[in-house]
């Protein structure tokens, strides 16, 4: 701007100059005028110049100062916040390491147990490891419930008079008696019966087998570990899955009638160790009014004898009484035998005309 005011000046000077010029041979006043004139107005440009230029550089000054002071604010708010979220960023990061720590962790545990559960369907495809999966899982649920086989509560593996090992005994109170445990895994028809990949007709198939399975067990447990004179009129079938245990309950009612009927109880893990800590319990009790009735024997020795002590602390008493009245006569005698020996020797013998060189 300043740029075209000068133009514009120096366009009227060189007019000015101009006019001078043509009309310098007829008027030399106005020349020098002219000339004052145009010192004049160079120098009121240059002031107006140097005024604007430093006005205009003052507000320069001003305006980047102020510009200056706002963005140092935004940058110290901008470095605020940058902090502000990467503190948070990093935290963020950090849970995310921990999780993903722990899902790793998790993931190793799951392959683990996914090798474990792998094992497990191999050992229980065979039949004899099947039945010894049930044998131990039975032996560890009577290990908690009463201890070891030590006890002598139950025994394991007992061999019976008629050729047959049950896989433990029961050796319970009266009414119940001795009881035969056995183990049954009815697994192979199961699986079929609740694999969803057969057809409808093959689960069917499957379902009646199993069935004949879980009845043939009952009338072996029934037949083979139910002896008159030796046992009681009742045995438990053990089933050491819950699965099964909950299949039978819930759709299968008839299995659980011909149980009864043969005098055989189905239990699941869950409901074996509730029997067995009943029985626990009810042994403690007996055990414990044993203990009374012994107590209650020995009292009724006790309180004879202290009948007996009584009777004679009596007599002791009696004669403790009669010597205390004896002693308190002989304290009487005493002390009058005592008076008698005091008056004697007060005596003056002069006073009753008594020598003593009188022969």
């Amino acid at each position: 701007m300043i740029d075209y005011i000068l133009i514009g000046l120096l366009v009227i000077v060189i007019i000015l100059l101009l006019i001078l010029i043509f009309k310098k041979s007829h008027n030399n006043d106005i020349v020098d005028r002219m000339s004052k004139l145009e010192i004049d107005l160079t120098k009121e440009i240059g002031d107006f110049k140097f005024s604007f230029s430093r006005d205009l550089n003052g507000d320069f000054e001003k305006l980047s100062e102020s510009i200056e002071r706002k963005l140092t604010y935004i940058n110290d708010a901008v470095n605020e916040r940058l902090d502000k979220n990467f503190e948070k960023s990093n935290k963020t990061f950090m849970d995310v390491l921990e999780r993903l720590t722990k899902i790793d962790a998790a993931q190793k545990k799951i392959d683990e147990l996914s090798t474990d559960i792998v094992t497990l369907q191999n050992v229980l495809t065979d039949k004899k490891t099947r039945g010894t999966f049930g044998e131990v899982n039975l032996e560890y649920i009577l290990n908690n419930a009463f201890g070891s086989s030590a006890t002598g509560i139950y025994e394991t593996q007992h061999h019976f008079d008629n050729g047959y090992i049950v896989d433990a005994l029961l050796y319970a109170p009266a009414p119940l008696g001795t009881i035969s445990i056995d183990s049954k895994f009815p697994l192979e028809n199961y699986q079929k019966m609740t694999d969803r990949s057969k057809t409808k007709e093959e689960r069917l198939m499957a379902e009646k087998l199993f069935v004949q399975d879980v009845k043939k067990h009952i009338n072996d447990i029934s037949s083979k570990y139910i002896i008159p004179g030796v046992t009681s009129d009742e045995a438990i079938m053990f089933l050491p899955a819950e699965a099964i245990f909950a299949e039978i309950n819930a759709y299968h009612p008839e299995l659980i009638t011909y149980a009864y009927n043969n005098n055989v109880w189905i239990t699941g893990p869950t409901t074996l160790i509730s029997t067995l800590s009943t029985i626990s319990m009810i042994i403690k009790n007996i055990e414990r009014d044993k203990y009374a009735k012994v107590i209650h024997e020995e009292l009724n020795k006790l309180s004879i004898e202290f009948s007996r002590y009584k009777d004679r602390w009596d007599k002791l008493a009696k004669n403790i009484k009669a010597v205390n009245n004896s002693v308190d006569e002989i304290n009487t005698t005493t002390e009058k035998i005592t008076k008698r020996f005091d008056s004697i020797n007060k005596v003056d013998l002069k006073e009753i005309g008594y020598d003593e060189n009188h022969d």
